[in-house]
């Protein structure tokens, strides 16, 4: 197996990887584990996509309806830790981890927390504590 090519010149990686340009401010991550999943977590995903895409806050490809130069990832993954309370959303960097979401929930956390910064309470089952 040959070795990668580390690549060194940020020009050919901004051209690689657009997203190095973008100004992004936050990253959502919604669990799509087995958990999360049997409570609905592909349409909680799904809503978290079309609004933030409606928005033009989704980072991406303009092909996909994203905007390359959007400030919020949107990232499924298999596990937040919370799959028993599913379907599991974190905000990050801020730390909000929010449990039993549900896709009419959605708006909500993208307009108080995404947008304004504001942590949607009834929602959220921790808060961790910011980097020192």
């Amino acid at each position: 197996m040959a070795k990668p090519k580390f690549i060194v010149d940020r020009e050919q990686l901004e051209k690689l990887a657009p997203m190095l340009k973008a100004p992004i401010r936050r990253q959502v991550f919604v669990c799509t584990g087995k958990s999360c999943a049997a409570v609905g977590a592909e349409t909680v995903k799904k809503e978290f996509a079309r609004i933030l895409e409606a928005k033009g806050l989704r980072q991406g490809k303009e092909s996909k309806g994203r905007n390359p130069l959007g400030e919020i990832l949107l990232t499924e993954c298999g596990s937040i830790g919370f799959c028993t309370v599913g379907t599991a959303v974190m905000v990050y960097p801020d730390g909000t981890l929010y449990g039993q979401v549900q896709p009419e929930d959605v708006a909500e956390i993208v307009e108080e927390h995404v947008e304004k910064g504001n942590v949607v309470k009834r929602l959220a089952l921790m808060e961790l504590p910011p980097g020192k």
